[in-house]
């Protein structure tokens, strides 16, 4: 019975250790949070005095591929007819020519003539990743050196393009991208997803950028010239990858160019969704950042708070420390309260913060279960197919199915 006893209270310990270690790596984590985010601020401000001395902007050509009538797609694409800009065009790219997507997109391009537009059908992608194929055939036609590339599921203030081309006048700036926060389309599942944008995916970019520098990109928008995706060997390089974002930029990267975080944040629509839809897609974002960045997938286990509080508190409880388990939990909340306040509302400036703080703590418990999810296994359902991951954030194509989600 003492030996027993003896294996429980070191367990107990063990486990308290562990509780206690992982509220101190996210308690890290939360200053690195706080540094980025005022680095964010400081390059914003930089960013907007040089965007105020630039005399004439450029033409740009913004390409945007479409797959399926998604939600608010109207509100979506009718957004970027909007630009408070000199002069764009804007090509879009769809697989098929009776793609649900291009009766609206040719409603709205029929109300704005004097913006010009114009739809590509591109036919069955030949390459993994649809979007990857998308892009190249648009930049083949686009008139403009700068490419400002966004998915479908994104809706853009009027001032995007003032605040994202800026920058890319810069010869040594081979790419940019911005940050997003969620913007729910209906219901409580869809919520989570949105608030996770807004503050768990943007207080992962900016401790990035503060400690490596940005060496990716971001989907909802990515800005890039001619000359460095020519340079990396073109589109077709991120035809076979499944976060083509991330590849894209660490390819610019690494072929000499910054890569700058713009000030810009952009609203990413996120439809309505079940448990299921939003668990199977979080897991979805998790496997793509696992094979493109698997040491820091790896590692990210250490920058959540509310798993170890909650562990701290059991274990604490169970040896009959209730103060010390109630104070593991209390950091903890109040470390995710702080990263909400900082970055989801002083960075992404999302509403939601504000009024549901409550769904923070919870959101960072989601984000530890998907983790874990995310090394349970290889497949992943994109779109139309059903693929395999492997080394390197390569896909290969199992089979296909009857899916109609958005090009995001």
């Amino acid at each position: 019975m003492l030996w027993t006893f003896s294996l429980k209270f070191v367990f107990l310990c063990v486990v308290l250790g562990v509780a206690a270690i992982g509220t101190i790596s996210s308690s890290v984590f939360l200053i690195f949070t706080l540094i980025g985010a005022g680095k964010f601020h400081r390059d914003a401000e930089r960013q907007a005095a040089e965007a105020a001395a630039i005399p004439l902007l450029p033409p740009v050509s913004l390409l945007k591929p479409v797959h399926g009538a998604e939600a608010r797609l109207k509100e979506n694409i009718e957004s970027f007819f909007r630009q408070d800009y000199p002069d764009y065009e804007i090509l879009f790219a769809a697989d098929e020519d009776d793609d649900a997507a291009l009766g609206i997109v040719r409603e709205i391009m029929s109300r704005y003539p004097k913006i010009r537009s114009r739809i590509l059908v591109t036919g069955r992608p030949p390459w993994p990743n649809p979007p990857a194929y998308s892009f190249a055939k648009m930049a083949e036609v686009a008139a403009h050196d700068i490419l400002v590339t966004s998915d479908s599921d994104v809706e853009a203030a009027p001032n995007y393009l003032r605040e994202v081309v800026p920058p890319m006048l810069d010869p040594k700036t081979g790419m940019l991208t911005c940050l997003y926060r969620g913007k729910n389309a209906g219901g409580f599942w869809s919520g989570l997803d949105a608030i996770g944008m807004s503050v768990e995916m943007s207080a992962g970019v900016l401790v990035v950028n503060v400690l490596d520098g940005m060496k990716f990109g971001l989907g909802p928008t990515i800005v890039v010239r001619k000359d460095s995706v020519e340079k990396i060997g073109g589109y077709r390089v991120l035809g076979d990858y499944f976060s083509n974002d991330f590849v894209i930029g660490n390819l610019i990267e690494k072929a000499g160019y910054r890569v700058a975080l713009s000030r810009h944040v952009i609203d990413h629509v996120v439809p309505p969704m079940t448990l299921r839809r939003m668990w199977e897609r979080q897991v979805r974002w998790a496997k793509g950042t696992r094979y493109s960045r698997p040491k820091g997938h790896i590692g990210s286990v250490l920058v959540y708070a509310m798993p170890y509080g909650i562990l701290g508190l059991l274990a604490a409880a169970s040896l009959g420390w209730w103060e010390i388990g109630a104070g593991l939990l209390s950091i903890a909340i109040i470390n995710r309260l702080i990263e909400a306040l900082v970055v989801g509302w002083g960075v992404a400036r999302d509403p939601v913060v504000r009024r549901a703080p409550w769904l923070i703590p919870i959101r960072d418990l989601l984000g530890f279960c998907v983790w874990t999810s995310s090394y349970l296994s290889k497949k992943a359902v994109w779109r139309d197919s059903r693929y395999e991951l492997v080394d390197g954030g390569r896909i290969v194509v199992r089979n296909t199915s009857g899916g109609s989600e958005g090009r995001g």
